[in-house]
């Protein structure tokens, strides 16, 4: 017989809604649609299952920067996400030489054949100096297009995202290249226009990194980049719902305008996630982790986060009470579609990966599977 789990009794979160005391089987690595009589049961009655998260901008965690870390540093951070319901996550770099990010790329891409992480996200350095947030000013450079192709060329096909200050000389011409090669082109860390904005989404870019945070605020006179990117049905924005980079009502304002298929919960992890308080570096920059904010050691802008999805989950579901289903796909099958995995991960569906988050009735997560296996949790199925 091969090796059956049914989860029985929760709330599952489906693509076609919420089924109450539903059933979830799973055969090996993946997700069934029948299973024998004689299969092991796990109840969890009063509990929610939902896919597990996807998490496409994420920087680190567990004491481990996936910009700088060795492969066994990486891989604890990676872990360490696992254990907070995040079973997809693409690994963000910062500004660096680009020499560095390049060879970086390729040690990325080796964990990518792996399926240790879902590719590569390259955050910088092609990002405007107005808006740099906590990225190093002297490495900063515009996106010339033979840059860009150098550093998808060194993820050799795992590239997944690159975020891009549009506005700068040849960020359209990066787009078209990004958006030729099936990659991500992300509009963030920008000082642009509504107009720069709205060309820069028409030669093809498709994601607001982190909205609201690293761009100019919301004119009423000067609209700038938010309005273009909320407006636009080709853009999806990421959120980091985590109390310090938005405020309740901006989160609910860029929700409610963009709709719940147009959103991405992001971590925007660094090294601190899942680890504490204390001096750590992103990049080349040393960074303060106070009660759990991070936040540059020169200057005080903020410094990515210390979030995990499955507190992204629980503040959107208990504080901002967005409904379930919205939350599900903000945090898991928006991302696999974005990144091209849904066919795989992103929902509860029969033939895909068993990866899955077990939640209790107050939405904190009790267990997660990842390819049939518990990483954490219930294992009596």
């Amino acid at each position: 017989m091969a090796d059956h789990k049914v989860l029985a009794g929760a709330r599952v979160v489906l693509p076609t809604g919420i089924v109450d005391n539903g059933r979830v089987i799973v055969e090996g690595g993946r997700i069934a649609g029948h299973a024998p009589a004689d299969a092991p049961v796990t109840d969890l009655s009063g509990h929610w299952v939902v896919p597990g998260f996807v998490d496409m901008h994420n920087h680190g965690g567990g004491g481990a920067s996936f910009t700088s870390g060795t492969v066994e540093e990486v891989l604890k951070g990676v872990h360490t996400h696992r254990l907070h319901g995040t079973t997809t996550v693409v690994a963000s770099t910062v500004t660096g030489e680009m020499d560095f990010l390049a060879h970086r790329a390729g040690e990325l891409s080796e964990l990518a054949e792996q399926g240790d992480i879902a590719g590569v996200h390259f955050e910088g350095p092609f990002i405007s100096p107005c808006r740099k947030g906590a990225h190093s000013e002297d490495l900063l450079r515009d996106p010339d297009p033979a840059e860009v192709r150098k550093l998808l060329d060194a993820a050799r096909g795992h590239a997944r995202m690159v975020t891009l200050a549009t506005e700068l000389p040849g960020g359209l011409d990066s787009v078209r290249l990004l958006a030729e090669h099936g990659v991500i082109a992300a509009i963030g860390h920008t000082d642009a226009t509504y107009e720069q904005t709205v060309a820069a989404i028409d030669a093809g870019a498709t994601v607001a990194t982190h909205l609201f945070n690293a761009m100019p605020a919301l004119g009423h006179r000067a609209p700038g980049p938010i309005a273009a990117l909320l407006e636009d049905e080709r853009v999806t924005v990421e959120l980091i719902n985590d109390g310090t980079h938005l405020h309740p009502a901006a989160l609910e304002l860029a929700f409610r305008h963009a709709g719940p298929d147009r959103v991405a919960f992001i971590t925007d992890a660094m090294d601190a996630a899942g680890f504490g308080d204390g001096v750590y570096h992103l990049g080349p920059l040393e960074v303060e982790v106070r009660e759990g904010v991070a936040r540059l050691a020169k200057g005080g802008s903020i410094a990515g986060s210390t979030l995990t999805l499955d507190t992204a989950f629980k503040r959107a579901a208990t504080i901002d009470r967005l409904p379930v289903e919205s939350i599900v796909r903000a945090v898991s099958a928006n991302p696999a579609k974005l990144l091209g995995v849904y066919d795989e991960v992103g929902s509860l569906e029969p033939g895909k990966r068993a990866d899955l988050v077990v939640l209790d009735a107050g939405f904190t997560l009790v267990g997660v599977m990842r390819r049939g296996e518990w990483v954490s949790g219930p294992r009596s199925g």
